[in-house]
């Protein structure tokens, strides 16, 4: 197969740069070829190509996950943007380069929402395959749970929709593991008849802060499923478009995504309340305004994170948090898990779902070569709250040069480890599809 039958990208395109390099810039691409896919027959094209010439695929259509750095042939899929309805059956049919604000659009208008994340700016697809851990995740579930079927293009080259019954086990291991399987093309996945939630921010500033911590943790024990809620710390940038209440400060910001009327939420939020937030945005929300609840920046950036999963978190660890948490070279965030994330039907891989918490930390850079002082700041914490851990990461969250086999083993259970080694031998005995989150057989060997 020739290249001409292929959309290539080349570095004298101007979109070179959007396709190559994606949101995250920590990890930088050297593809051979990057091929720029308009719908399945153009994966279809770059996957047959890249098994004649024995190199490797990668796949992306925003970046924000990326761990591997491509140096085969990488498949761009940001131009398949298609999103199909289905208002009857709240379902829908989503493309492999869809962003989450196109899928919100789209769902609005028919009284249902996606399964969404923080940051309306990821790609669906990609963030389905690595779980989905969503802002309603404890009322809902991880995204990945509700997901019907997957148009995916596997390593002979081949387009096949597959299910939970036609190929249960390629089903369940592409919704937990990124790209390591195939290119997936499209989804199909439930949509939730919802139009509103309680959402926004607690904001809490100087002498507040530990206090708000602390009322926080205790709080979120016996909170019904329909209460979503994480905790963001951080010094915010000194620059006019921060509101001037939190502008250049160290603050601890409370975020709340409820399912349920206002009444109930007020209740509910009282005791947070009463510490004394100096700023105070929960209102009822439209189901397209979520993404103002974590209101986080788009890109690109260079930005250096890890994952810890937490058990339960007493005041002693909140104290270690606390600790650990004033450094102005990484932002902490620690999200309430449980509920619904806690449940499996066994349809997909996900990750670990004992976790109690989740701790993410991350630092934004100037260039990659910066990342190593901000990688050696941010494990100094999660060392720090080893003992309050359970001993794995979220794969939901992994991404950047880091990430390495022990994560990869923490992440799926001796159990799933094991049924993912035989759907990777079966599906990708080549290992044609390794520039990806479990990149070979071996990342999953007890070796």
């Amino acid at each position: 197969m020739h290249t001409s039958t292929l959309p290539v990208v080349t570095p004298s395109d101007a979109d070179h740069a959007a396709d190559a390099a994606g949101y995250n810039r920590i990890v930088t691409h050297h593809p051979r070829l990057v091929v720029g896919a308009r719908d399945t027959p153009d994966v279809v094209a770059a996957v047959r190509y890249a098994a004649d010439a024995g190199l490797a695929v990668g796949v992306q259509a925003t970046g924000h996950g990326v761990s591997v750095p491509a140096d085969g042939v990488l498949v761009s899929t940001r131009r398949m943007r298609e999103v199909k309805v289905d208002p009857a059956t709240r379902t829908v049919r989503v493309a492999a380069g869809v962003r989450g604000r196109d899928l919100t659009a789209a769902l609005v208008p028919h009284g249902l929402a996606p399964v969404g994340g923080s940051s309306p700016d990821v790609g669906v697809v990609g963030y389905h395959l690595g779980g989905g851990l969503p802002l309603l995740g404890r009322t809902f579930g991880y995204a990945a749970d509700l997901v019907r079927a997957l148009d995916v293009v596997t390593a002979d080259g081949t387009s096949r929709t597959v299910t939970p019954d036609t190929e249960p086990d390629l089903f369940w291991a592409l919704l937990g593991c990124r790209g390591s399987f195939g290119v997936v093309t499209a989804l199909v996945t439930e949509a939730l008849p919802l139009t509103s939630v309680v959402g926004g921010g607690l904001w809490f500033v100087d002498d507040a802060i530990a206090p708000a911590v602390h009322r926080w943790l205790e709080w979120t024990a016996g909170l019904p499923e329909t209460m979503n809620s994480s905790v963001l710390l951080m010094r915010l940038p000194d620059i006019p478009a921060i509101p001037e209440a939190v502008r250049g400060r160290r603050i601890a910001h409370v975020r709340i995504a409820y399912v349920g009327p206002p009444t109930e939420a007020t209740a509910l939020l009282a005791p947070l309340r009463a510490v004394g937030p100096v700023r105070d945005t929960v209102a009822e929300l439209p189901v397209g305004a979520l993404g103002s609840i974590h209101d986080e920046p788009s890109g690109p950036v260079v930005f250096e994170s890890r994952n810890s999963l937490l058990g339960p978190l007493d005041p002693a660890g909140a104290s270690v948090l606390l600790g650990h948490a004033d450094s102005d070279t990484f932002l902490v965030e620690v999200r309430h898990l449980g509920g619904a994330l806690a449940r499996a039907d066994g349809r997909a891989v996900v990750g670990r779902r004992d976790g109690e918490f989740v701790l993410y930390t991350g630092s934004a850079l100037a260039t990659p070569a910066d990342r190593e002082p901000a990688a050696a700041a941010q494990a100094r914490l999660h060392e720090a709250l080893g003992p309050w851990g359970i001993g794995a990461v979220t794969p939901a969250f992994l991404a950047g040069p880091h990430v390495s086999r022990s994560d990869l083993h923490s992440a799926y259970t001796p159990g799933d480890r094991a049924r993912l080694r035989d759907v990777k031998r079966r599906w990708d005995p080549a290992d044609m599809f390794r520039v990806a989150q479990v990149g070979t057989a071996a990342d999953l060997s007890d070796d």
